[in-house]
C-alpha cells in the first residue's frame, strides 16, 4: 500500500513550482511575440501549465499537505525557466522555440523521476503520467513549430 510522505509532498511541490515558472515563462513568451503561430501556442501553454498547476495543487492537499503558492529557486527546470524568460525580452521567435524545447525536455525527466517512486499513491500516478504524456505531446508540437518559423 502506498502511503503520502513527506517526500512525496516535496517531490510534488517542486513540480508545482516548476508549473509555476512554466506558466509564467510561456505567459511572457506569449507577450512577446507577434509570431502567428508562436503566439497563440504559448498562450495555451501558460494556461495548460496553470491548469496542471491547479490539479497539482487540488492533489496535494487532497492528502493533506500544503502546496506551494509561489515559485522558489529549485531543480534544473526551474533555472532553465527562469532562462527562459531572459530569453523572451525580445521577438526572437528561434531563441524562444529553443528554450521551450529545452524547458519542456527538463519537465519530461523531472515527471519521469518523480514518477520512479514506487510509493507515489494511484491517483497521483494516474495525474503525473497524464500530465507527463501532454507535455511529450507539446514537446513534439513545439519541434514541428521549429520546422515552420
Amino acid at each position: 500500500m502506498s502511503t503520502y510522505t513527506e517526500t512525496i509532498s516535496e517531490k510534488l511541490n517542486d513540480l508545482l513550482e516548476k508549473l509555476n515558472d512554466a506558466e509564467k515563462g510561456y505567459k511572457k513568451a506569449a507577450e512577446n511575440t507577434n509570431h502567428p503561430l508562436l503566439k497563440p501556442y504559448f498562450q495555451k501553454r501558460s494556461k495548460e501549465r496553470h491548469d496542471f498547476g491547479l490539479t497539482l495543487k487540488s492533489e496535494i492537499e487532497q492528502f493533506g499537505e500544503d502546496a506551494e503558492n509561489s515559485g522558489s529557486i529549485t531543480g534544473a527546470i526551474h533555472r532553465a525557466w527562469m532562462d527562459t524568460k531572459a530569453f523572451f525580452s525580445t521577438d526572437d521567435a528561434e531563441a524562444m522555440l529553443e528554450e521551450s524545447i529545452r524547458g519542456e525536455k527538463a519537465a519530461v525527466s523531472d515527471y519521469k523521476e518523480v514518477l520512479k517512486d514506487t510509493s507515489l499513491p494511484p491517483t497521483t500516478a494516474i495525474l503525473l503520467r497524464k500530465q507527463l504524456s501532454q507535455i511529450i505531446f507539446d514537446l513534439n508540437n513545439i519541434k514541428t513549430l521549429e520546422d515552420l518559423s
